[in-house]
C-alpha cells in the first residue's frame, strides 16, 4: 500500500525524522492561508500523487509569494497528472502539500529496503540524490553505498558513521544521520513498511539535514494489523477495478490488451498471459482468484473481466487441488449464466477429477469452448479475440 507524501511525512516526525514546515490543504484559498501562516520568502506547491517524478510535468512548483501559491494551487486541484509511473490518464490531483522553502547546500538519497535474497533490511544511500536513482547505479554504480542490518544485531552506530563518511558528511552531521537512520529503522519495523525513501535528503547552508521528500509503502499482507496506516489509503489514486477485486479477496491488475484472463495462482495466472503474448494476444488483466475458487468469487471475477469494454474474450486457466475440475465447472456455469457473459470463454481446465469437469462444459449451448490444455487454449482465445 502506497500513502501520500505528506502522510508519509508526519509519520517521519513521529519517528523523530526533520521535515521542512509545510501542511496538507485541498483548495487553493486553504493553501494561500497555509503560505501566509508558514511564513517564510517563498513556498513549493506540490501536487499529492501516489507517483514519482511530479516535476519534470509540473506538479511540483516552487511560488515566490502568495499569489502564486494561491495561482498554482488552482492549476494543480481538479486536475489529472501524469508521470513516467502512471499511465497515459494518470492520476487526480484531490490535495496539496504547501512548504516553505529552504535553502539548499547538497542533495543526497536515503532509503531503507527489504532485500529478499539476503533476508535483511538495508540502507541505499548515495551523494547524487535528487536525481532517479536507478540511473545513477547504472551509469555511476560506485556513488551507490549499501549497508545491510542483521535483524538481531540491529543497527549499529559504525554503520551511520559509514554511511555519514560515504556522503561527506562532518562533524555533528554524522549524529544528525544516525538519529534519521535509526528513526527509519525503527518505523520500519513498528509499521510493517516494505520501502521507504527519501529523495533527497538535504544538507542545507547551515548544516542541517531534512528529508525533503517522503515516499513509504506498506506491506499489504500487514496492514489490517495498522489501523492508522489503513485509515491512510486514498482510493482515488489506484484503480476502481483494483479496489472492487480486494474485497472479494481477488488479486486483479488492469493491463490493456483484449484477452480476458482468469487463473487461480499468481505464478500460473504470469505462465497464462505470458503463453497468451506469446500466441499473438494482449492479455487484458492479471487475475488471480486464489485456491479456495467457488461460485461467488468467480462470478465477481467475470463481472470485473466484463466491465473493461476492450475485452473481446475470457480464457480461464484453473488447476483443480484442493477444489476438484467437476466443482469448478459447475461455479464456471453458474457464474456464465449470472453475470450473462456474452463474450466468447475459453476454459482450461487441469487436475483432480478433470475428465468430468470437461464433460460439463461441453455441449453447454453456451458460448463456451473446453480446451485440451494451454497452448490451444491460448490460441483459441486469441483466434476469438481476433475474430471479434
Amino acid at each position: 500500500m502506497n500513502i501520500h507524501e505528506y502522510q508519509a511525512k508526519q509519520l517521519f516526525q513521529q519517528y523523530g525524522i526533520p521535515v521542512p514546515d509545510g501542511k496538507y490543504t485541498t483548495t487553493a484559498e486553504q493553501a494561500g492561508q497555509v503560505a501566509i501562516a508558514l511564513g517564510g520568502e517563498g513556498w513549493v506547491v506540490k501536487a499529492q500523487v501516489h507517483a514519482g517524478g511530479r516535476g519534470k510535468v509540473g506538479g511540483v512548483k516552487l511560488a515566490k509569494n502568495v499569489a502564486d501559491v494561491i495561482t498554482y494551487s488552482k492549476e494543480m486541484l481538479g486536475k489529472r497528472l501524469v508521470t513516467l509511473q502512471t499511465d497515459s490518464s494518470g492520476l487526480p490531483i484531490n490535495s496539496l502539500l504547501i512548504e516553505k522553502i529552504y535553502p539548499i547546500k547538497r542533495e543526497l538519497y536515503l532509503s531503507l529496503v527489504v532485500d529478499r535474497g539476503s533476508e535483511r533490511l538495508i540502507f541505499i544511500a548515495s551523494a547524487a540524490g535528487g536525481m532517479d536513482i536507478e540511473t545513477v547505479a547504472h551509469e555511476t554504480p560506485e556513488k551507490i553505498v549499501s549497508v545491510p542490518v542483521h535483524p538481531a544485531a540491529g543497527l549499529q552506530g559504525y554503520q551511520c558513521r559509514n554511511v555519514a563518511y560515504a556522503l561527506g558528511l562532518k562533524g555533528a552531521q554524522h549524529k544528525l544521520l544516525q538519529k534519521i537512520m535509526q528513526g527509519l529503522y525503527d518505523l520500519m519495523l513498528a509499521r510493517d513498511a516494505s520501502q521507504i525513501e527519501i529523495n533527497p535528503l538535504i544538507e542545507t547552508e547551515s548544516g542541517d539535514l531534512m528529508a525533503l521528500d517522503a515516499k513509504i509503502n506498506f506491506d499489504d499482507n500487514a496492514v489490517p494489523c495498522h489501523p492508522d496506516i489503513s485509515a491512510m489509503k486514498d482510493p482515488s489514486q489506484e484503480d476502481d477495478k483494483e479496489n472492487e477485486a480486494q474485497q472479494f479477496g481477488l488479486n486483479y491488475i488492469t493491463l490493456e490488451g483484449n484477452i480476458g484472463c482468469m487463473v487461480n495462482g499468481a505464478g500460473l495466472a504470469m505462465a497464462t498471459m505470458d503463453l497468451v503474448k506469446l500466441k499473438g494476444g494482449l492479455p487484458a488483466n492479471f487475475l488471480d482468484v486464489g485456491g479456495g475458487t467457488n461460485v461467488e468469487k468467480v462470478c465477481e471475477a467475470f463481472k470485473l473481466i466484463l466491465s473493461d469494454n476492450n475485452v473481446k474474450a475470457v480464457l480461464v486457466n484453473i488447476f483443480g487441488g484442493i477444489v476438484k475440475c467437476d466443482v469448478i465447472a459447475e461455479g464456471i456455469l453458474a457464474a456464465i449464466k449470472q453475470v450473462h457473459v456474452a463474450v466468447p470463454v475459453v476454459v482450461r481446465l487441469e487436475g483432480t477429477n478433470v475428465e468430468e469437469g470437461r464433460a460439463l462444459l461441453t455441449n453447454t449451448g453456451l458460448n463456451l469452448y473446453a480446451a485440451d490444455d494451454l497452448a490451444h487454449a491460448a490460441e483459441q482465445v486469441v483466434a476469438l479475440a481476433e475474430a471479434a
